[in-house]
């Protein structure tokens, strides 16, 4: 007959097995973490009709980047755009991406293209030998909008990436993910209707106290 194992072993043997479960998962979630992203970052995720809205389209922990593809579209009836900042290359622009040699090698743009009426913005543009590939984070570009009618609109991108190809030879498509945003346009005045509801909390209040208050007299 077998001897049962005592509760306190039984314990141990239970959490060492949860460890060896868990630790894969934990790993795949820091390498996922750390891994390559093209993110569509908006200056605030509930702008207030009427304001100005940035969003940035950055790529962050990228490595040997030589060449990228990217479009960004969002709901052309709640948010309208002012203007597009490129940041393309960081010998001009230091919060930017991919690297130039001026005057005789500067990045060749393939595609720059901005649609107001359907939204959507893309660009598409590639180093020019001998430039040096680029690693790092930085901007693809900073898109300004005018908060035009309430409403959600989502920021979603679609991206290539490559990197620098070795002589001779053909780039590879560099592995990433891609994290969308959005923005849900509240109110311009959001505190009017709070305001309002606490007068009316306060006048219900006011009332059952008073009716309160004299039901308490003529029972006295």
């Amino acid at each position: 007959m077998k001897t049962p194992c005592p509760l306190k072993l039984q314990g141990i043997l239970f959490t060492l097995l949860l460890l060896l479960v868990l630790f894969p998962i934990q790993a795949v979630a820091v390498q996922a973490a750390s891994g390559t992203t093209v993110s569509a970052v908006p200056s605030s995720s509930t702008p207030i009709l009427g304001e100005t809205l940035t969003v940035n389209i950055t790529i962050s922990n990228v490595q040997n980047l030589y060449a990228i593809d990217v479009t960004l579209r969002w709901n052309a009836s709640v948010l309208q755009v002012l203007n597009v900042n490129s940041r393309l290359g960081v010998e001009s622009h230091p919060d930017g991406v991919l690297h130039e040699q001026l005057p005789n090698s500067p990045i060749e743009i393939l595609e720059d293209t901005l649609s107001p009426e359907t939204g959507e913005y893309h660009i598409a543009a590639t180093s020019v030998n001998p430039s040096s590939s680029f690693s790092g984070s930085g901007n693809v570009a900073i898109l300004t909008f005018n908060v035009t009618a309430l409403g959600h609109s989502g920021l979603e991108l679609e991206s290539e990436l490559a990197d620098r190809p070795a002589s001779g030879g053909n780039a590879n498509f560099i592995e990433h993910t891609i994290d969308n945003g959005s923005v849900n346009v509240i109110p311009e005045f959001p505190s009017i209707i709070a305001v309002a509801l606490l007068l009316i909390l306060a006048t219900t209040v006011v009332v059952f106290s008073k009716k309160r208050l004299k039901h308490t007299a003529q029972s006295a």
